[in-house]
């Protein structure tokens, strides 16, 4: 079927109707439009903590107090001891992901040095998410073996600055256009649950629409002792699943990428959110939380009727 492409007033009517015609739509869209071959994928903490950024939800940020654990570039044997785990498991895109602004020259080349002895031990699809890079880096990556870059736009425009003040969404969105130039697909999404409005929501999936992204993670923020966020009210499941509507709507042909946070629901929700768009998922543990086992994800994902790859 030929998917409608609605309009911000289209998506604000729809959050404003009836809850039941809403998870109607996105179910009939996930059903009808989106991919139904289930994309995971999994990260690794290539370089953690110290990071100069102030990101209010963060637990790297040096500007904070979270417990956080404070490390160098991985090494090459532990980053393909992680991705041959990964690979043995039947997940077939692997991501490096560093804390800071961007790497040194030095931590670049060490970068491109693991896509390189990733590329040759196994047969990953290779993915970075390394900060705020500028064209070159992004080719030297390109070349090294990344095929998608991932940075996240976090939550609306008009929200994003009262989170952030060390780096603007704009430099973010030219991190993204400067990966497609040198010829790499983009991954990027946001957190839910950090005091926006679901119009805040809505504006972030129409802003992704607007950079044409397919790959989108949703995170639900855990707040974490420490950071700004850390006494902000868990957000209420039901509002996570009108999230992941409202993001089938105006996404329909996407992946929708349940990542960090989602530990927390229950299994009814987790079902829901599957039948209402979640048709991709980050697996194992994550970056500062632990995330969802695979042998978890997996029995969810077959009762909801997605394949798997073989």
């Amino acid at each position: 079927m030929t998917a409608p492409l609605y309009s911000r007033d289209d998506l604000l009517t729809w959050a404003a109707g009836p809850e039941e015609a809403l998870f109607a739509e996105a179910e009939r869209l996930t059903r009808d439009c989106a991919p139904r071959l289930f994309d995971r994928c999994s990260i690794v903490n290539g370089k953690g903590g110290r990071c100069p950024e102030d990101c209010k939800w963060c637990a790297q940020s040096a500007h904070h107090r979270a417990a956080c654990d404070i490390h160098g570039l991985i090494s090459p044997e532990e980053c393909l001891r992680h991705a041959r785990a990964n690979e043995a498991a039947g997940i077939r895109r692997f991501s490096i992901v560093n804390s800071g602004r961007r790497p040194t020259p030095a931590e670049l080349d060490g970068v491109c040095d693991l896509v390189r002895l990733l590329r040759r031990e196994t047969s990953l699809e290779l993915c970075a998410s390394l900060g705020l890079l500028d064209e070159p880096a992004l080719r030297r990556l390109f070349e090294a073996g990344v095929t998608r870059y991932h940075c996240n736009l976090e939550s609306s425009p008009a929200f994003f600055p009262t989170l952030c003040t060390t780096h603007t969404q704009a430099e973010k969105i030219e991190t993204l256009r400067a990966a497609r130039r040198v010829g790499m697909d983009v991954c990027s999404g946001g957190i839910i649950g950090m005091g926006e409005s679901e119009t805040d929501r809505i504006d972030l999936a129409l802003t992704l629409r607007d950079l044409g992204v397919r790959s989108i993670p949703i995170n639900i923020l855990a707040p974490i002792p420490g950071t700004p966020l850390a006494d902000l009210p868990l957000l209420p499941e039901r509002d996570i699943l009108r999230a992941v509507a409202l993001f089938r709507l105006a996404h329909p042909a996407a992946y929708l990428r349940f990542a960090g946070g989602r530990k927390r629901l229950s299994p009814q929700t987790l079902d829901a959110a599957l039948r209402l768009g979640v048709n991709a998922a980050i697996e194992g543990d994550l970056l500062t939380t632990v995330g969802n086992t695979v042998a978890q994800d997996r029995a969810h994902l077959l009762a909801a009727g997605y394949a798997l790859p073989c």
